[in-house]
């Protein structure tokens, strides 16, 4: 999946002032490119993640994802187009505490109604190393097996676009090389197009390349 910004604004009103978040940005991300996203505190990598995964709207520009304008899709047919085509993972892994881990990954899988769903999420949860902790609840994991299992969920949809926010941010060192190693294992050996906003050097060095923020700017 390609993803194009074309001129991308994002601006806020607090009070009676503006403020400008993202200025103007112009960038192209080749289908199965891993791409980190890099800038110091309130530069905007989260601000434009949302606005990538259709969770905010830009004020203005584009977002092209294989040619298709995102931003002038309605709030249904984004939330449907983001379900079965992007995949999400948050620094705060966002599991289901009543699911165990096979469950929780089952999730995506029975709300898009797919088939073989039990199959594909123990297939996904062994391919990040989880294979024998199926049955933990998410109290009974580490945090490091707690991210892999938020990136199996988003990985099980096999999304031809996918999104990561810190995902190393609340692991220790560590635990944070080994879970990103698997991780960036994986996008590869599926091909994924993927995003990762991260202010880790390290994690930056996994990706083809990096786009940095400065002040709303690349």
């Amino acid at each position: 999946m390609s993803l194009k910004l074309e001129g991308l604004f994002k601006t806020y009103t607090q009070g009676e002032s503006e403020v400008h978040v993202l200025k103007g940005l112009t960038a192209e991300i080749q289908p199965g490119e891993v791409v980190a996203v890099v800038g110091q505190s309130g530069s905007g990598k989260s601000t434009l993640l949302s606005l990538l995964a259709g969770l905010d709207r830009p004020s203005s520009g584009a977002i092209l994802i294989n040619g298709t304008n995102l931003t002038g899709k309605s709030e249904e047919a984004m939330t449907d187009f983001r379900a079965k085509n992007i995949g999400i993972v948050f620094q705060q892994f966002h599991l289901m505490s009543h699911l165990t881990a096979l469950e929780n990954v089952m999730l995506p899988l029975e709300i898009l109604r797919e088939s073989e769903i039990e199959a594909r999420a123990k297939a996904q949860l062994e391919a990040v190393g989880l294979g024998h902790r199926l049955n933990h609840m998410p109290s009974q994991l580490s945090g490091g097996e707690c991210q892999r299992v938020a990136i199996a969920r988003a990985l099980v949809v096999r999304p031809q676009l996918l999104l990561a926010d810190e995902p190393s941010g609340n692991l220790d060192v560590e635990t944070g090389r080994k879970v990103m190693k698997q991780f960036f294992d994986v996008v590869r050996a599926n091909k994924t197009t993927t995003v990762v906003v991260t202010h880790s050097p390290e994690v930056a060095g996994f990706c083809d390349r990096s786009l940095i923020l400065t002040n709303g700017a690349l």
